[in-house]
């Protein structure tokens, strides 16, 4: 499980250096004899001092990329101060085939430890940046041996160092870190610091994805009238972000309307290498946002962390973490006709939940690996956080070279890249003999053993075979409400409804499709099931089927090349047709900007107790996430979305029963209207082209008229709006010192909220939207902001007081002191009284009480979102008692200084007789020197229980969070001393 820290110690700042912190090791044999005879590149002088943008045709216009000023006089200080690269001597040039060099880089095969040669290709980049960076300070030679005996020392959960090349954010998570750097910059004002020295110290991209809804859908004009919504609701953010941009170096701002982050970053902003002033390195990022990961399908170490996190590493943190296992995923033969990559992942994702790989490296290998495109890599990839792993790596070859020459990276950068990694052994070639390699566990997967699926109805990971979903459907309809279940009593289950639909006689029934999504970068990223879904429209058009009008359907790409290969095909006509109109560039319903459905259907489904299903190629289908009123959501391919958006229901055997009648009056069934895998790869081959990602991104770089026309300041501090609810000053620092709270236990403390096993993210933090009768809402239109102009909670991530109020508000959360009932209320205990989750918190603070949670396994699963620790950190939640945590999650509440404690195994809240009207005390030292990573803790409650947790402060640097009361306030008094 991964640790995120800043620097190797809790009494080091790496930024600002005390001289008397050094860590020296022995003297290595890697020492230069003579110190002009190689290159040295100190910690901070190499990708941190100047962003290469070798990969981009140009700046987005408008949205700089600067190099920072206050970097050139910080390198000089770190440069005296740390010692030199013990590896310098390896630090060698890389040949162009002229002659001339690409640039130096180091050489891993240089240090001839046949070690190295069976490493998994994911942990030679962990091990490359520790030698890069190696400066006995930050990153010692301890550290670099510890990778290099990968083999051995992984089992036993040891810390390294980990310097990301570059960070990723897209705007939900980008504007809460924009404000906070923005909050860090007054704190450091008032402590009597230098608020510049608050910029980011390595390449930061944000894409503003996550703001576009489908309130328009099934029109011609629904982009642009999409757009323009979205520009009147986040007018303000939008500024901010371009304030940011400006304000902030070293950031590049991808504007509203070009693409979804993770798609971007695959088709642009990936660089695969790095050359930096002449040094070559792999590129590795950090993104907050848990699908970071699809750029693992490019051969680039990518993963999701925390807000916090990754603030933390703009500022020049280092990551501490565990260093993790490695799954070895073989794959062999290749996908029989009509299967989609979306089967295939799925498939994965089903196999690997069942493995078990939290915390874990994926790497994929075999001669499978010549069977799948790049996208279809990247989709796998994509999905490591439903599968649960950190990563699911695919080392570059032959197929990754081909897609960066087909997305439009040069010719000249291509060669780069496959010189710098054939020369580190970071290549795979399977033309050539495969030197073996160690991984902690295997799997193994042939691919024609693949069948088609869809996954739910509530969670991505509960695969369903095609052929069995009829049967599995009525299995969730008879079962006890639960993940796989929906207790409709057998004389209701077919049940019609019938309405009135725009004057047109409708019916709904247990499983029809109300909405259906061909959405997310995890699909729209690949051309084949894209062009598939077309071919489906088509198929189905010319036999005379049409979607049913109160079908809400949408087609949001991830990119304009989609649009431009959609085109060239022919095939976004018959899309059109079929209802699927473009309606914009982002996330939508994915993340569940799914706009409201049409009055008639909502009334339909509330008035008659409706299980309606949503059917959407997106990624996560937790409940209550897609629409709210949505209770079943399957994952599916996008031609499989065109396909259940013609039967109108998930009430279907594809196999035996006809997805509709023709214009002949003929049943059509799904055969007639499959595409087969030939007809896909032609259109494939003859659609998707080059210049279409060229001229997209050239056209991206000079953003749009409306971001262009956003008029922003340019000061360096930021002028707050205190009317603004949108962008809100965070209390965090509110009162700070230069002196470090310390630790703080928790005494007679209420427990404001009593859960179950699998509360994700999604549960916790604010997300979708904003219901009128809560207490963000009562906040909204206590200001004068009426309830068309709420907006998604997404959306007002920048203000802390909407997103306290939001915490803990879905509206399908289950609490225990409800006892059944389902809803984002508690029970305040000290009288009783039924209250908004936030409002019984509000009471606890007021009355001076500290609150506590408790909470089964996989606490905080899903994305990784700031704000379900920031959340309860605001409503002043002390402590959470979980029998597990979800890795970033757990972190996260770390940064935010709340205590994450683990049941001890076989042990949990009801095995202990714990109902949640105790009070507790966390006994904890007065001193952070006596406490120690996985210390075990005493509880104790007020009905005479006592039981024992692990305090889940996994690292030392973490526990120095825990002293300065969190992450940032420890950087910000580190930056100040020095």
């Amino acid at each position: 499980m991964y640790k995120i820290a800043t620097s190797p110690s809790p009494s080091s700042s790496p930024l600002f250096l005390n001289s008397s912190l050094f860590r020296f090791s022995s003297p290595s044999p890697y020492l230069s004899k003579s110190p002009s005879s190689s290159i040295s590149y100190p910690l901070l002088s190499l990708p941190y001092a100047s962003n290469s943008r070798s990969l981009r045709h140009r700046s987005p216009l408008g949205l700089r990329a600067h190099s920072s000023p206050v970097i050139q006089p910080l390198k000089n200080t770190i440069s005296t101060m740390a010692s030199e690269n013990p590896f310098k001597d390896i630090c060698t040039a890389l040949p162009k085939p002229d002659g001339s060099e690409f640039g130096k880089y180091y050489s891993l095969t240089a240090l001839n430890d046949p070690r190295i040669d069976k490493l998994p290709y994911s942990i030679k980049i962990l091990l490359e940046s520790a030698i890069r960076n190696c400066d006995n300070f930050q990153v010692t030679k301890n550290d670099v041996e510890k990778i290099i005996d990968w083999e051995i020392t992984s089992p036993k959960q040891v810390e390294i160092p980990f310097k990301p090349a570059r960070v990723l954010l897209q705007d939900f998570t980008g504007v809460p870190a924009v404000v906070d750097l923005a909050c860090m910059r007054d704190a450091m004002n008032n402590l009597g610091g230098d608020s510049n020295k608050i910029n980011p110290l390595v390449p930061v991209d944000l894409v503003i994805d996550h703001s576009v809804q489908v309130d328009v859908a099934r029109h011609e004009n629904a982009v642009q009238a999409n757009m323009d919504l979205e520009f009147q609701r986040n007018n303000e953010r939008f500024a901010f972000l371009k304030w940011g941009s400006t304000a902030f170096q070293n950031m590049l701002v991808v504007p509203p309307g070009s693409g979804i982050v993770h798609q971007v970053n695959l088709e642009y902003l990936g660089r695969v290498v790095f050359n930096t002033n002449g040094l070559l390195y792999p590129d590795s990022v950090v993104g907050t946002d848990s699908h970071t990961t699809m750029i693992d399908g490019l051969g680039v170490a990518g993963w999701g962390v925390g807000g916090i996190e990754a603030e933390a590493t703009m500022l020049g943190q280092p990551m501490s973490m565990v260093l993790p296992g490695v799954v070895g995923f073989k794959l062999s033969g290749k996908l029989q006709n009509g299967v989609t990559a979306t089967d295939l992942v799925l498939t994965v994702t089903q196999m690997l939940r069942k493995h078990g790989v939290v915390g874990k490296f994926v790497e994929f290998y075999g001669e499978g690996m010549g069977k799948l495109s790049l996208a279809d890599r990247a989709t796998i990839a994509n999905m490591s956080p439903e599968y649960g792993a950190t990563m699911g790596f695919f080392p570059v070859d032959h197929v990754t070279l081909q897609y960066l020459k087909l997305t439009g990276r040069s010719d000249e950068t291509v060669s780069m890249i496959e010189a710098y990694l054939r020369a580190n052994n970071m290549f795979v070639d399977y033309n050539e003999p495969q030197q073996d390699r160690v991984y902690s566990s295997y799997l193994q997967l042939d691919l024609a053993e693949v069948e088609p699926c869809i996954s739910g109805p509530k969670r991505p990971h509960d695969r369903v075979l095609l052929k069995e979903m009829k049967t599995d459907w009525h299995s969730c309809l008879d079962n006890k409400v639960g993940f796989k279940g929906f207790a409709v009593p057998k004389d209701a289950q077919e049940k019609v409804v019938e309405f009135s639909f725009n004057g047109q006689p409708a019916k709904l029934k247990h499983g029809s499709v109300v909405i259906a999504a061909i959405t997310s970068c995890t699909n729209t990223s690949n051309p084949s099931v894209m062009l598939g879904a077309g071919l489906v429209a088509k198929k189905a058009c010319e036999l005379g089927l049409e979607v049913k009008p109160w079908v809400k359907t949408s087609l949001a790409p991830g990119s304009g090349v989609v649009t431009k290969y959609l085109l060239q095909s022919g095939l976004q006509e018959y899309l059109n047709q079929q209802g699927f109109n473009i309606v914009g560039y982002g996330c939508t319903t994915c993340i569940g900007n799914s706009g409201d459905l049409h009055e008639s259907v909502t009334a339909a489904i509330t008035d008659n107790d409706i299980v309606a299903a949503a059917v959407l190629s997106g990624n996560r289908n937790f409940e209550g996430r897609v629409h709210p009123l949505t209770r079943a959501n399957y994952l599916a391919s996008p031609p499989l979305v065109v396909a259940y958006a013609l039967a109108g229901t998930v009430d279907i055997d594809f196999e035996k029963e006809p997805i509709g009648i023709g214009k002949d009056g003929k049943e059509v069934y799904f055969k007639e209207i499959w595409p087969s895998n030939e007809e896909v790869a032609e259109a494939v081959q003859s659609s998707v082209l080059p210049d279409m990602f060229k001229n997209t991104y050239e056209a991206i770089t000079k953003g749009n008229p409306m971001w262009n026309k956003l008029s922003v300041p340019s000061s360096s501090l930021y002028s707050w709006d205190q009317k603004s609810t949108y962008i809100h000053e965070p209390p965090y620092f509110k009162g700070m010192t230069m002196d470090p709270p310390g630790p703080h236990g928790v005494k007679d403390a209420y427990c404001l909220l009593n859960f179950g096993d699998s509360i994700t993210t999604d549960h916790i933090s604010p997300a979708g939207s904003i219901h009128k009768d809560s207490p963000a809402a009562k906040y909204l239109l206590d200001r004068g902001v009426d309830r068309r102009d709420f907006n998604s909670y997404g959306s007002r991530r920048g203000n802390d007081e909407v997103m306290a109020r939001g915490t803990f508000a879905n509206i399908r959360i289950v609490n225990k002191l409800l006892n059944g009932e389902v809803g984002p209320k508690t029970i305040h205990i000290p009288t009783g009284d039924k209250l908004y989750v936030f409002d019984a918190a509000t009471r606890y603070k007021e009355a001076g009480h500290d609150t506590i949670v408790l909470a089964g396994a996989e606490y905080g699963s899903g994305s990784s979102r700031d704000w379900a620790a920031k959340g309860p950190m605001l409503q002043g939640v002390k402590a959470v008692i979980a029998k597990s945590f979800e890795r970033i999650h757990r972190s996260n509440l770390v940064g935010m200084g709340i205590i994450p404690l683990c049941f001890k195994t076989g042990e949990d809240a009801d095995t202990l007789g714990l109902t949640g009207h105790e009070r507790y005390t966390i006994d904890l030292p007065s001193k952070v020197s006596e406490l120690k990573p996985g210390q075990d803790v005493t509880v104790t409650t007020d009905s005479g229980k006592s039981f024992t947790c692990i305090a889940r402060f996994d690292t030392e640097v973490e526990l120095a969070y825990f002293d300065h009361g969190g992450i940032l306030p420890y950087v910000i008094r580190n930056l100040i001393k020095k």
